[in-house]
């Protein structure tokens, strides 16, 4: 999430104090991403550096200040929202690491993790949809469904492996290297 982005966004409207953008951050979000006050400012003070946004003060308390989209903070923000960034490589998962390490090394049981973090999965789904039905704003909705969905394609994810194992599917051992040359095998003994 680029909170420097949504910053810069807050600001296209009007000029924002820092707690006021803060508090449009939180609201737009579905209040799901609370803010540090602290991260604003020193995000603000960064896009001030970078003239992406002036301030009406230079000088005086920062909380004071009232911030303003430069048109340089404009062309980042355009160019922000136009970047379409398609991972080459999938981001490291912390539970996809965590399914495959338990399938390839002996100790843990992989069908024990696969159903503890289902059930976690699980529960937070639930929690998210009390969450959905107790707040009826549009930006809780928004962000709820994208976590649910989330949620559901790592659950998806965990029956589908946990079938590959059923099915006796294993991954290979990886074999040891041996050094290419002497020289690697010199770099190697050091």
């Amino acid at each position: 999430m680029s909170v420097r982005h949504a910053l810069l966004a807050l600001l296209t409207p009007e000029s924002k104090h820092g707690l006021h953008l803060k508090q449009c951050f939180e609201t737009y979000t579905g209040e799901i991403w609370p803010l540090n006050v602290g991260q604003v400012y020193s995000t603000l003070r960064r896009l001030e550096r970078d003239g992406l946004v002036v301030s009406d003060a230079e000088g005086s308390d920062t909380r004071q200040r009232l911030y303003e989209l430069t048109a340089d903070g404009r062309a980042e923000l355009d160019r922000w929202f136009a970047d379409t960034p398609i991972d080459v490589t999938p981001p490291r998962d912390e539970l996809v690491i965590k399914v495959l390490v338990a399938i390839a090394v002996p100790g843990p049981d992989p069908t024990r993790v696969i159903d503890q973090h289902r059930a976690a999965l699980v529960a937070r789904m639930q929690g998210v949809t009390k969450l959905k039905l107790h707040d009826d704003g549009i930006a809780t909705a928004m962000v709820a469904d994208a976590e649910l969905f989330r949620l559901e394609a790592a659950v998806r994810w965990l029956d589908a492996v946990e079938a590959r194992l059923a099915r006796g599917e294993r991954m290979e051992p990886v074999p040891s290297t041996t050094p290419e040359s002497e020289v690697e095998r010199e770099m190697l003994e050091r």
